[in-house]
């Protein structure tokens, strides 16, 4: 696989134009990340942070991922159980069907139940228990 470094360089390009932190592009099945560091600036003149210039330019993640991806469906926080301590609902390895609920996406105090968009294995959990998610960002990829 080839990467074109024009898209790279345009997404990059758009992190600034659009005072963005990060920026994903997808294509396939390739998946381009591009996301900028903040640092940190003390305001104590004994205190310098001196940091590598290339520290500040975006940071490049080139992912190809294959498999079914399912995606969060609202903004909130991901749990992969029903309530702390309980089994899990899906592991890696795990045969699941359509509707089988992956995980519980809390929103406004409102436990959503986020079911599979697809019958497969479990290739992958993409989030941590208690992280936030966006709409779309994916959760679980299966195989």
């Amino acid at each position: 696989m080839k990467i074109d470094k024009k898209v790279i360089k345009e997404l990059s390009d758009y992190l600034d134009e659009f005072n963005l932190t990060e920026l994903e592009y997808t294509e396939k099945d390739t998946k381009i990340k591009v996301s900028k560091n903040k640092i940190a600036v003390s305001n104590h003149p004994d205190q310098i942070n001196n940091t590598n210039p290339s520290a500040e330019l975006p940071k490049i993640i080139n992912n190809v991922k294959s498999g079914i991806e399912v995606t969060s469906p609202i903004i909130g926080t991901a749990y992969h159980a029903p309530e702390p301590g309980a089994k899990k609902f899906v592991e890696v390895g795990k045969k699941i069907k359509k509707g089988d609920t992956i995980m519980i996406v809390e929103a406004m105090k409102t436990m959503n139940h986020v079911p599979s968009s697809a019958d497969g294995v479990v290739k992958e959990i993409c989030v941590e228990d208690g992280q936030p998610v966006e709409f779309g960002q994916t959760i679980i990829i299966l195989e």
